[in-house]
């Protein structure tokens, strides 16, 4: 048994951060939880996990060093989704920054996977930008990387099409594309933050699992017993609505992710990989369609 790791985590109340607050709590570590605010659900849910909730933001460097002093690592997770690419840079700098005036041992920083390949996507290369900070900070330090996210899939951010029985992407209906679940994120950053020597230096791509559009469409028909269908979003009209996004499809389709799936499913096993399919079977389709 690893011994109890104290860790901040920032971005607590979002997916990747919320994911890595349970898997540390589930284990028996303290998690020092950065909040903007401690009263809504997400900081509670954490606080009546055991979650210690700390308050601030990345712009509060003066909060940034309270809340890292006296912890073991941190993880940093940073967005460009409120404020912007250049913010999203801006704050994981200051994030480095902070954590060296306040002795962390560990940095566990959380980017995406091919972002160090100057894909020329805007919100890749802003993390790029912290990734390349953080390296030469000085700071012992891993960057784990993930891939597309299940769950988005199954969020208004994916197009709201289940109850239509639609998965839409802007992307060929045969083309495959690497996926991972947030569980498996969680899992990963904590195995990451209890082996610290084991991952020092190290930058890893995650991903669980590689299908197309069409095999997304499939399982969803077998495992809920409505019939799916997969259809292709116009990349004008992505482009329209978002053009990181569109990007980001179109980089999908000529280049797209290369975590090696098969030597991570082989060399952390108690991640608890699993199948689309198995992930698929969770999901609460319920209250989804």
């Amino acid at each position: 048994m690893p011994k109890s790791l104290s860790v901040l985590v920032t971005g607590a109340t979002g997916q990747q951060g919320g994911a890595v607050s349970r898997a540390l709590l589930k284990k028996g570590h303290k998690v020092r939880a950065l909040t903007r605010k401690p009263d809504s659900a997400g900081a509670l849910e954490l606080k009546k996990l055991g979650a210690e909730l700390a308050v601030g933001s990345f712009d509060d460097r003066d909060a940034l060093v309270r809340a890292m002093t006296g912890t073991d690592a941190v993880f940093i997770m940073s967005t460009p989704f409120e404020g912007g690419m250049e913010t999203e840079t801006r704050q994981g700098i200051t994030a480095v920054d902070t954590a060296k005036a306040a002795g962390v041992k560990h940095i566990v920083y959380t980017s995406v996977s091919n972002a160090n390949r100057k894909t020329g996507i805007p919100h890749f290369d802003s993390k790029a930008r912290v990734e390349e900070y953080l390296a030469k900070s000085g700071l012992p330090y891993t960057i784990i990387a993930p891939v597309f996210f299940s769950e988005n899939l199954v969020s208004p951010w994916g197009g709201g099409g289940l109850k239509q029985g639609v998965v839409a992407l802007a992307m060929p209906p045969k083309r495959p594309l690497q996926h991972i679940t947030l569980e498996e994120i969680g899992a990963f950053g904590a195995l990451v933050l209890e082996r610290r020597e084991a991952f020092l230096g190290k930058r890893i791509d995650l991903a669980s699992t590689e299908l197309s559009g069409e095999q997304v469409a499939d399982t969803f028909s077998r495992v809920t017993g409505k019939p799916f269908r997969f259809v292709e979003v116009p990349q004008a009209q992505m482009r329209s609505q978002n053009e990181d996004m569109a990007l980001m499809f179109e980089w999908f389709d000529k280049t797209g992710y290369s975590a090696d799936i098969a030597a991570l499913r082989r060399d952390y096993p108690e991640v608890g990989w699993r199948s689309f399919e198995e992930w698929a079977r969770a999901q609460n389709w319920k209250q989804l369609l």
